[in-house]
């Protein structure tokens, strides 16, 4: 077992208004397979470390670490490639594109990536949707779907590129407790039947408590 992911001393400042000091020392790793949650009061940097962690924002000092490969320092066109092929990403609110079709959302990513005929993209599209029970609904437009289904499908579709990691910002936040539920279970399978990792940033306490463990935040450090 290796870490897929892993920081060392990472701080981030604010510097407007006045200087903030958002995240202080910030270490730990992930494991491969391993399901993490994060939580913390509002404000207590979970959502900022989750930006620096998924390779958008590269305003911090010190290390970022995917796999064995030195993240930190990379240019901007290599570091969103890295982020396409290694990280996917579930987000509380689902953000498909309302006029396209599921599968055309769920394609996006690898389309993006440009690694695979259009007919392997497909194929690669609907057997993630079969995998999360939602292959029914391919072909429908993603306005006309639930709530719930819109998440899975967001989920299918940060799967496409099979990434290292998921990452997720309160991928149930938007959910009533059944939709949860059905989030839960898919982010479980996935670790346990895929071998995936994780790291949710969650307000959900029942959530947290049935990941493999818990990095509790306050005032931008790591307490536990």
């Amino acid at each position: 077992m290796g870490l897929v992911l892993e920081t060392k001393n990472i701080n981030k400042h604010f510097h407007k208004p006045k200087d903030f000091h958002v995240l202080k020392d910030i270490s730990f790793g992930v494991q491969e397979g391993e399901f993490v949650s994060i939580m913390g009061k509002s404000g207590c940097g979970k959502s900022t470390l989750l930006y620096i962690l998924s390779t958008m924002d590269t305003d911090y000092t010190g290390e970022l670490y995917l796999g064995d490969e030195l993240i930190t320092g990379k240019p901007q066109q290599e570091l969103s490639r890295i982020r396409n092929m290694h990280i996917g990403f579930v987000f509380q609110f689902h953000y498909l594109l309302s006029e396209f079709s599921v599968l055309e959302n769920v394609m996006l990513p690898a389309k993006k990536l440009a690694e695979k005929s259009h007919a392997e993209i497909k194929h690669d599209a609907l057997e993630k949707l079969k995998m999360l029970h939602i292959e029914h609904l391919a072909e429908q437009r993603a306005s006309r779907i639930s709530g719930g289904e819109k998440q899975r499908v967001a989920i299918a579709r940060a799967l496409i590129n099979n990434p290292a990691i998921l990452m997720g910002d309160e991928p149930t936040g938007n959910l009533d407790s059944h939709n949860s539920e059905n989030v839960f279970t898919i982010f479980k399978r996935l670790t346990e039947e895929q071998g995936l990792s994780l790291l949710v940033v969650t307000h959900d306490e029942d959530f947290a408590k049935r990941t493999n463990r818990i990095i509790q935040m306050e005032d931008g450090r790591i307490i536990s």
